[in-house]
């Protein structure tokens, strides 16, 4: 990557730096990296299978198949049966003890713990080969976007504020120009996962990072002076997934939407993520009870607070009564206005930063993948993206008014 030359672009423009940004990284994979078409098998072989053991005792299992099938002896075929009975039970065991030392590893990660526990109580289910072109995944888009729309206009909308916002002594104008030690420790310490719109690959990003380095910086920096997200990344890719194995593939309603964004995206939000965390904590503007989706908390802290809570209570011989609320698609249907309202009456935004946020919200799209079928782009009218960064963190804060509402009723 040494190879990459970039020039300034003549504005400022966070568009035209992108674009320049892009068009340098592919001039350069052209040049020393031509694509070439070539066939793969796409099955990727379990790590289990990599260990010695396992390796010897297929090499025998083979070996004695070979002997079986040039013979035909039925000695022979017993031998054969034996070394491939032999095979399985090493197998299963390094399998058991592949995952035995993950779980033990990470007992501490709650989100290894049952991502492992889904990888192997769910399998990945193949989708029917009848979803598989671009019809259904136009079909697949329509009904996304309906199904949230139509939850939407169930949602009764009204312009009055239930309670006053609480008042804030600090602003939050503008974000803080970065540098290229913030960039790097933000990107080492993203998943490595790979949008398919993503020029370079995110491991080989990391790898060459240093090259990329300074437009990055620049890129980043741009974005925050003029209070503007580049549009190329407010593009998601959405995989339909089915929701469980039982149901019915064949049935649309069986399917959440599962999205991908690019993963340049992913940097800027990490970069402001940090910075407004850090605002939000020293002006104090979290819930008190908030739990889900804030540093140093989680749903053990929350179940901790409501099971010491009733105990309480019944040592005290009250009643303790739980109400619940569950929200449908209550990421995809929030209202832009209104969150825009909460981030500046409630949270203390203005200026260039409500600006940033502004455009990050504004004019997105996405498009239903499967296999290598892709559906025509759709706009998205409201929601905060799924699978982003930001998008957890603007929730709590769209819903800030709900603790308000509670405690103003003496709960």
């Amino acid at each position: 990557m040494e190879m990459i030359r970039f020039e300034n672009p003549p504005c400022s423009n966070v568009d035209n730096l992108l674009d320049s940004y892009t068009s340098s990284v592919l001039n350069v994979l052209d040049t020393i990296a031509p694509v070439k078409v070539k066939m793969v098998n796409n099955r990727q072989k379990a790590p289990w299978r990599s260990e010695h053991s396992v390796r010897a005792q297929k090499r025998e299992c083979r070996k004695a198949e070979r002997k079986w099938r040039k013979s035909k002896l039925q000695v022979h075929c017993e031998i054969y049966k034996e070394v491939l009975c032999e095979f399985n039970q090493i197998l299963r065991g390094e399998r058991e003890k592949y995952f035995s030392k993950i779980i033990a590893n990470c007992r501490n990660n709650s989100r290894v713990l049952f991502s492992t526990v889904n990888r192997l109580t769910n399998p990945p289910v193949s989708l029917p080969l009848e979803l598989i072109s671009t019809s259904k995944c136009n079909e697949f888009a329509i009904f996304f976007y309906d199904k949230v729309q139509g939850i939407k206009n169930a949602i009764i909308s009204t312009t009055q504020i239930p309670t006053l916002p609480p008042a804030r002594h600090l602003e939050l104008t503008h974000f803080t120009p970065v540098t290229g030690k913030t960039i790097e420790e933000v990107i080492s310490g993203l998943s490595s996962c790979t949008c398919c719109l993503d020029e370079l690959p995110t491991r080989f990003l990391k790898s060459v990072l240093t090259s990329l380095l300074p437009q990055l910086v620049q890129l980043v920096n741009i974005s925050f002076e003029t209070g503007a997200f580049p549009k190329a990344l407010k593009t998601a890719v959405i995989k339909p997934l089915l929701k469980k194995s039982s149901l019915d593939p064949k049935v649309l309603n069986n399917y959440r939407p599962i999205s991908n964004l690019p993963f340049l995206g992913k940097v800027l939000e990490k970069v402001i993520y940090q910075q407004l965390t850090y605002f939000l904590l020293s002006n104090n503007v979290f819930d008190t009870f908030q739990s889900g989706f804030r540093p140093h908390h989680s749903t053990e802290t929350a179940l901790i607070k409501v099971t010491n809570d009733i105990r309480m209570n019944t040592n005290a011989g009250k009643v303790s009564v739980l109400v619940l609320l569950d929200l449908s698609a209550a990421f995809d249907t929030v209202d832009h206005g209104i969150l825009l309202h909460r981030l500046e009456n409630w949270v203390g935004i203005s200026g260039t930063a409500l600006n940033w946020f502004k455009s990050y919200l504004e004019d997105r799209m996405y498009f239903v993948e499967i296999g290598n079928c892709v559906s025509d782009k759709i706009s998205m009218t409201c929601g905060v993206p799924q699978g982003s960064i930001l998008g957890p963190l603007l929730f709590n804060l769209y819903m800030l008014p709900l603790g308000h509402l509670i405690n103003s009723n003496n709960v």
